[in-house]
């Protein structure tokens, strides 16, 4: 659905109307901000928004880059019709939202609109390699300074900056858990990766600096601070004896 033309909030709508189909919360709404709760289903960051902004009205046009992050928790419909919720009413959520307990998915894919630049093409594929590599470091006995190892220094080589004020996580029955998984780091150092551990790698990459710029209205819309594109895939995966396992397949990964 992501093309020329279409309205950001079009993607919005859309999860919504699937979270309602499929009896999932959508657990960004109701996050606590530094200003103000999270107040959408998804994170719809354009261009050289890094992440955390909101979807909105405003058309895509050929060549921009999108990068759109959501979280979901599935419900028994027994216990919570989800389609009877107002996801409009954000304190409503947060109660639901903030006492979800269960199976929760987490992940952000980038998307072209269109035929894009060589420069936006280029950032697209060294940032999913990031993701990738900082995936396969993830062995039982590894430590998290090697996820972020991994990641940047594919990025650097090409010349990119990692964004190191947003991490990866841990996920359980809440969507946000330590340990904190930074994209950048020293091999060897850090906590030890165990069996069972799921994480989330969502690495940020950008044409220039590292540094970002936070929205001071809302708290959450994030900038590269030299206008600079930024590119943001993330996956959330369960370490096994036998190495990762990706929970958020798209159905493109290889073994590790």
């Amino acid at each position: 659905m992501i093309k020329p033309g279409i309205d950001m909030w079009e993607i919005e709508e859309y999860v919504r109307r699937r979270c309602k189909e499929d009896n999932a919360l959508p657990l960004q709404i109701g996050v606590e901000g530094s200003i103000m709760d999270y107040p959408y289903a998804t994170c719809c960051s354009l261009n050289d928004e890094v992440a955390h902004a909101f979807p909105r009205h405003k058309k895509l046009v050929e060549g921009d880059l999108i990068k759109v992050d959501m979280v979901v928790g599935l419900v028994d419909k027994a216990e919570l019709d989800v389609s009877k919720l107002d996801f409009n009413n954000v304190e409503q959520m947060k109660h639901y939202t903030e006492n979800f307990r269960g199976g929760v998915a987490d992940s952000c894919w980038a998307y072209a609109v269109g035929q894009v630049s060589e420069e936006v093409q280029q950032l697209m594929e060294v940032t999913k390699e990031c993701l990738y590599r900082g995936i396969e470091a993830a062995q039982v006995g590894n430590r998290i300074g090697d996820i972020g190892a991994a990641i940047q220094e594919y990025a650097e080589s090409h010349g990119y900056g990692v964004v190191r004020d947003l991490v990866g996580h841990g996920v359980g029955p809440t969507m946000h858990e330590e340990p904190m998984v930074p994209h950048y780091g020293r091999a060897g150092r850090g906590l030890r990766l165990r069996e069972g551990m799921v994480l989330t790698i969502e690495p940020m990459i950008s044409t220039g600096t590292w540094e970002i710029d936070t929205d001071f209205e809302t708290g959450w819309a994030h900038k590269t601070l030299d206008g600079g594109l930024s590119c943001q895939y993330e996956h959330q995966f369960v370490i096994t004896k036998d190495g990762p396992v990706i929970l958020t397949s798209q159905g493109e990964e290889g073994t590790y």
